[in-house]
């Protein structure tokens, strides 16, 4: 498997994964931050970006992998680690298949899964349907918004549409992005046993998030054995873009170790 990586900064490795559909082009304002302090590694999960698409299935455990292959191909035997939502469950998987890859954990708008997660709300499961057989680019301009929180992209619009054009300059191809979005369902209908992880955690999930509800991060949250959790009033499912200073605030103690 062929994936594409990125790396810059100096410091102590940072991993940052991608979400659903997602790749390396959403970490650009926060990684301007992180790498004053960070060596960052950022990389496109199979199937995205400019990393290779391969049919599916596709399974958690498999991207887990691919992560800890990225941190191996570096010479980086362990590092920091921040997921968001997908990329979210990719993290904990890592950390639960290879503990000794992780420092730490930085979790945003993700859930454990389970019986007691909150799943994808029907409006939203709805609204992606009937984007499916839309354009790539029509396709996004629908759905994105619902992953901001409610009026952020009427209120910036010159930022929403500098997100869609990186956004679509490598677009995720239909079938890889429902080969992940299925890994995504079986790792939510099984649930993680978070209560295994040793790393010390930090999560943070939006109060408006309309994409992975906000009783999922409070949930993982409870369980996590080391955890700080951080609650962002009306903001969505990207709070990275909605605020990349905030969210860099945030990362300074728990990347040193003290939740």
């Amino acid at each position: 498997m062929r994936l594409h990586v990125e790396r810059g900064g100096t410091g102590e490795p940072l991993l940052l994964i991608t979400g659903l559909g997602y790749a390396t082009w959403c970490w650009t304002e926060l990684r301007e931050r992180l790498e004053v302090r960070h060596s960052v590694i950022c990389f496109d999960n199979r199937g995205t970006g400019r990393s290779e698409k391969p049919r599916g299935p596709y399974s958690m455990a498999m991207m887990a992998d691919d992560a800890a292959a990225v941190l191996a191909d570096a010479g980086i035997e362990s590092a920091h680690v921040l997921g968001h939502s997908m990329g979210g469950y990719i993290a904990q998987t890592l950390a639960l298949r290879h503990p000794q890859r992780v420092r730490s954990l930085v979790l945003i708008g993700t859930s454990p899964g389970g019986p007691e997660g909150e799943p994808l709300p029907a409006e939203t499961q709805a609204a992606w349907i009937a984007a499916a057989k839309l354009s790539p680019g029509d396709n996004v301009r629908t759905t994105m918004p619902r992953s901001f929180s409610r009026g952020w992209t009427e209120s910036h619009p010159a930022q929403f549409e500098d997100i869609l054009r990186r956004r679509l300059e490598f677009p995720t191809p239909l079938e890889c992005w429902l080969a992940q979005y299925q890994a995504c369902a079986d790792f939510f209908a099984a649930g993680a046993k978070v209560e295994d992880i040793s790393a010390p955690s930090l999560v943070i999930h939006g109060s408006d998030d309309r994409i992975v509800p906000v009783a999922n991060g409070r949930l993982l949250a409870r369980r996590l054995p080391n955890c700080r959790y951080v609650e962002l009033p009306m903001v969505g499912h990207l709070p990275y873009l909605e605020d990349p200073d905030g969210i860099d605030r945030l990362m300074l103690e728990p990347l040193r170790g003290n939740v």
